[in-house]
């Protein structure tokens, strides 16, 4: 065999860069993982909120013959329109971030540390959406929880409810 015919891997003649790609996988998963947890522990505070609030109007749908499940269905539905706005909001603005950067380059990097010029961005949609489908479903099982507590309030109680 021939000196210059040596089988080498990619991954161990440029060990510092795959180090460094594998650091940046770890900590979006990491950052991903502390923005659902945020957002989940928002939107149950958010959704006890709106039940302390509407305690007489959940009293009296009671009263009226409503079952827990009618009533947490409001609950849910309202949870998951403030999803759905914050959802759209956030992705308007971070995919064109990314369309700005794809199309014109404005963050730099220095070659010498990076190993490129500029941030690459690569757009996959099939992901994107995968991430947005995830999310709300994530979140909306979430809020499941705190309208259990529907199922504890009574209804002659929750009429003369005061703030």
């Amino acid at each position: 065999m021939q000196p210059d015919m040596k089988l080498e891997k990619v991954t161990d003649k440029f060990m510092g860069l795959f180090d460094w790609l594998g650091m940046l996988d770890r900590n979006m998963v990491i950052f991903l993982t502390l923005i659902l947890f945020v957002a989940c522990f928002n939107m149950i505070s958010i959704l006890l909120v709106l039940m302390m609030e509407r305690t007489p109007m959940i009293g009296l749908f009671k009263a009226l013959g409503s079952s827990n499940w009618q009533i947490r269905k409001i609950f849910l539905w309202s949870g998951f329109l403030m999803i759905f706005k914050g959802m759209v909001y956030g992705n308007i603005i971070g995919i064109g971030f990314c369309l700005i950067q794809q199309h014109f380059k404005l963050i730099p990097l220095d070659p010498a540390n990076y190993y490129m010029n500029t941030v690459p961005i690569t757009m996959n949609w099939g992901v994107i959406m995968l991430l947005n489908l995830a999310t709300v479903s994530l979140v909306l099982f979430v809020l499941l929880i705190p309208t259990f507590v529907i199922t504890r309030i009574q209804p002659i109680k929750a009429i003369i409810f005061k703030k």
